[in-house]
């Protein structure tokens, strides 16, 4: 990779890095917390489960975008939870959340803290106590409705902990965000998170059919039903709430018999034209992937970067092929990079690698194979790593996703590409931005973007005002050409300056008058999902 990266944006992966600061450099701010709200959380919860160390504290500050990570290392903490409350069950979470708003406090909850949108920060003004409810040891799939599909299970369950419980019974959610490793069930509800295999399992919204949430001096019940027509989903206004309008602390989830068959297939397309096309007749034909991934030529030769380089026979192949490919006519520079995934029976696999193979050859693609796939499937959550590192040693990287109508995708893709370059000639940098298709949809589908470039000034505050100069750049060009400012990341408060020009302010109005409705004294999670000027 490291060629690849001097290439792009002109950084030396071999350079000496500068690693995080330690824990014992940062000057954090002493705890707020009264002598009764902490009796009163004792008694919730335990003493034992009512933390001000700081450290922990520092822990539930951020999230990890980009932002955060840049604020953290140089130890900018404005405002830190003052305590961090561990509920064990729905009664002890009802008890924290009335005692919360009896003090006129604030409570941010908190999953995995893999959020990327600035839905976890304090308001740096903020003078009321701030309590942060982690819901780590509410881990639980509690029963399966084994002829329904359905599986209860708490909220703040992890995602690898979650898929053990339930392949030890033969049942899989099939939810794999990138973040994964590092993120829970309620926060995905919360978020309205989207998985890598979301063609076939749905997105998080598709997926929970029914939840518990605990608002203050009561519980919101949803019953798992497949369809209802009782008025407006109040189902619907929790998911991406984001903490606003309580805590959620179960949910009633699909589950499926884990597949006989899982399969990812690799191909290459002549251009990133053909391989969105064949995404889109893919969408509307009788085949039933699992995953639906292409990237464009940028985010092709980055990925090609990281791949340790081959030996033998099989460097051989590689290279012989792509000779072929150039006497062909293809310019390999413009070659994209795809995925499918297939899961089911041998019969259903069989089948809709056929229709598949019909569509990609149609558009000029080929097969590379199962190989290339495996490698996609060990290294599927690996690059949110590389951003870690490429902090280390001085360069910015993060990504935007949105997502848009098929007859619009091309171009948000170019719009956005542009815009970035745009972005980085005014701030006199070399960057990079890259984009990848996934979630496909009958009307459309997502575009992931990622963009790295160098910082070249010193202060993090000159940082995120150059990383911000980008990071705007890039949302503009969405609403500008008619997609959505967050396919699965949420609002925060990163994407909510946004917020009217995509869900129009008489839409803004009617999410305003939700949350003050539910919480009109803002000690929920103030100062997410709307736009500040629109905070009562």
């Amino acid at each position: 990779m490291a060629p690849f990266v001097m290439k792009v944006i002109g950084i030396d992966l071999h350079a000496p890095g500068t690693p995080p600061p330690a824990f014992e450099d940062l000057t954090v701010p002493g705890t707020r917390l009264g002598e009764d709200l902490a009796a009163r959380l004792g008694s919730a919860v335990g003493a034992e489960h009512v933390v001000t160390d700081d450290l922990d504290r520092v822990v539930h500050t951020y999230g990890k975008g980009l932002a955060d990570l840049v604020r953290v290392r140089v130890g900018d903490l404005p405002r830190v939870p003052d305590v961090v409350v561990y509920p064990a069950d729905e009664d002890q979470v009802r008890a924290v959340v009335d005692a919360v708003v009896a003090a006129d406090a604030v409570l941010i909850p908190f999953g995995g803290g893999s959020n990327i949108s600035g839905s976890l920060t304090p308001p740096a003004d903020e003078q009321r106590v701030i309590v942060s409810l982690d819901l780590g040891r509410m881990n639980r799939v509690l029963e399966i409705d084994e002829a329904a599909g359905l599986a209860r299970i708490q909220a703040g369950v992890l995602g690898p902990d979650m898929e053990e419980q339930l392949t030890a019974r033969g049942w899989t959610m099939g939810h794999q965000p990138d973040s994964f490793r590092h993120s829970t069930l309620g926060g995905w509800i919360a978020t309205r998170s989207s998985g890598m295999q979301s063609d076939k399992y749905g997105d998080i919204a598709d997926i929970t059919r029914g939840l518990r949430m605990v608002q203050p001096g009561k519980v919101v019940v949803l019953r798992p039903l497949p369809s209802t027509s009782s008025g407006p989903s109040v189902r619907e206004m929790i998911l991406g709430s984001e903490g606003r309008l309580g805590v959620i602390t179960e949910a009633w989830v699909n589950v499926h018999r884990v597949p006989e068959n899982r399969e990812i297939m690799a191909y290459l397309f002549p251009s990133w034209a053909a391989g969105v096309a064949a995404m889109q007749d893919i969408s509307a034909s009788d085949a039933a992937p699992s995953v639906t991934r292409v990237s464009d030529a940028n985010e092709t030769q980055f990925s090609l970067s990281t791949q340790k380089k081959s030996k033998g026979i099989k460097g051989k192949v590689s290279k012989a092929l792509f000779a072929v490919l150039e006497r062909r006519g293809w310019d390999l520079q413009n070659a994209c990079l795809s995925y499918i995934g297939y899961e089911g029976s041998a019969e259903h696999v069989t089948r809709t690698k056929a229709i598949v193979g019909k569509i990609i050859k149609a558009h000029g693609g080929i097969k590379l194979g199962t190989g290339p796939g495996s490698l996609y499937d060990q290294k599927k959550f690996d690059t949110p790593y590389i951003r870690d590192f490429l902090l280390d040693i001085g360069a910015m990287g993060d990504v935007s996703e949105t997502a848009a109508p098929w007859s619009k995708l091309m171009d948000v893709h170019s719009g956005t590409v542009r815009a970035a370059r745009e972005a980085f000639a005014q701030l006199g940098v070399k960057g990079f931005v890259m984009c990848h298709l996934s979630h496909s949809y009958h009307s459309g589908a997502c575009l992931y973007f990622t963009f790295a470039f160098p910082p070249g000034v010193e202060s993090a505050e000159e940082q995120l005002e150059r990383y911000w100069v980008v990071k705007s750049a890039i949302q503009q060009s969405f609403v500008d050409n008619g997609a959505t400012i967050s396919h699965h990341h949420g609002v925060g408060t990163d994407h909510s300056r946004w917020l009217e020009e995509d869900i129009s302010e008489a839409g803004t109005d009617v999410m305003v008058a939700l949350l003050r409705g539910v919480d009109p004294g803002r000690n929920l999670n103030p100062g997410t999902l709307l736009p500040a000027h629109r905070e009562w």
